[in-house]
């Protein structure tokens, strides 16, 4: 019994010791998605410490000591149990806003592509600017479709000759006097006024080639210059009438 009464003080020491560090509070990380759970979590840990705070221990055996202390570590680990839980929570919230702004931006990008291609947004990019001359007034529709689909095959994504966007569905056609070309309804004279937004040394290479679009233009009377450039702005548009019979559905 005597020996039992001089550790009694050392082991009571411990025991202090144990519960000072058990009540030692535990820095975590924090999400804004979890805010409010871990408000709640920590408003009830909070709650528990200023209790446990509040309790005399002076007057516990080392038995209820030890008890208090299980208690606690339960209780520690209950809370860390629930903090690993939050943070799977936070991490997969994250991926899913992760994954829904990868989302997001690829439609943007989707968007504005098929925008591009259908001359419905302005384009800008490196390119060419071709100046098609015909002082007699010769050149036919015809010279003007083979320009395009020259540029076309050679990869220009974006192109225009005066005020026009040119697309998929343009036509051209001569003038009923002659003389002049109509695109899509516009009546363009000479000289003819082209951008093409593309590789500028492709394009300017599948201009060049023999028997190409501009030979035929040589052909006819007319004459050309290109010039390559790093900053080619297309800001004709296309203007799309509403559709007809079709409804767009969610």
């Amino acid at each position: 019994m005597t020996s039992d009464r001089r550790s009694a003080p050392a082991s009571g020491s411990a025991a202090w010791r144990r519960l000072a560090r058990a009540l030692r509070p535990r820095v975590t990380k924090a999400h804004l998605t979890a805010g409010l759970l871990c408000l709640v979590l920590g408003f009830g840990a909070a709650t528990q410490v200023k209790q446990v705070g509040k309790a005399d221990f002076s007057k516990l055996r080392q038995d209820e000591l030890v008890e208090v202390l299980d208690q606690l570590d339960a209780r520690a680990s209950r809370l860390e149990a629930e903090n690993l839980a939050l943070e799977r929570e936070r991490d997969r919230l994250e991926s899913d806003q992760t994954s829904q702004q990868a989302a997001a931006e690829a439609a943007r990008q989707r968007v504005e592509v098929q925008g591009i291609l259908a001359g419905t947004i302005a384009a800008r990019g490196p390119g060419i600017s071709l100046t098609v001359r015909d002082p007699d007034r010769k050149l036919t529709a015809a010279a003007a479709y083979l320009l395009v689909d020259e540029l076309r095959n050679a990869g220009a994504e974006a192109i225009s000759v005066g005020p026009v966007r040119v697309v998929a569905a343009t036509y051209f056609k001569d003038c009923a006097a002659g003389g002049c070309v109509i695109v899509d309804g516009v009546e363009l004279a000479p000289p003819y006024d082209w951008l093409a937004i593309g590789d500028p040394s492709t394009l300017e290479t599948a201009l060049g080639i023999p028997g190409g679009a501009l030979a035929a233009v040589r052909t006819q009377g007319g004459s050309s210059t290109i010039v390559a450039e790093d900053d080619v702005a297309i800001t004709a548009i296309r203007i799309l009438a509403p559709p007809s019979y079709a409804t767009a559905i969610e």
